[in-house]
């Protein structure tokens, strides 16, 4: 079982990639970004080995910024 701090950044995590996804003005790019974020997090579920939950908690966050950095780029393109 995952611990309880551990399942709370997971679930954290998820959300915030979920808010972010969301703010993509394209159709297109928004329904892309959050059938990835929510497929990948369904295909890791089931893990429970701690190293494994750490390198996925850091392909997240990578994934997170990454979002961030796109949706920075699109609004400064816009203006």
């Amino acid at each position: 079982m995952m611990a309880a701090s551990t399942r709370a950044q997971v679930l954290s995590l998820y959300r915030m990639m979920l808010i972010e996804s969301k703010k993509f003005p394209s159709y297109n790019y928004r329904t892309y970004a959050l059938r990835r974020v929510r497929d990948a997090f369904r295909a890791n579920k089931k893990v429970e080995d701690p190293k494994t939950v750490e390198r996925l908690m850091l392909e997240g966050q990578q994934t997170l910024a990454l979002i961030q950095r796109q949706l920075t780029l699109k609004i400064e393109s816009k203006l």
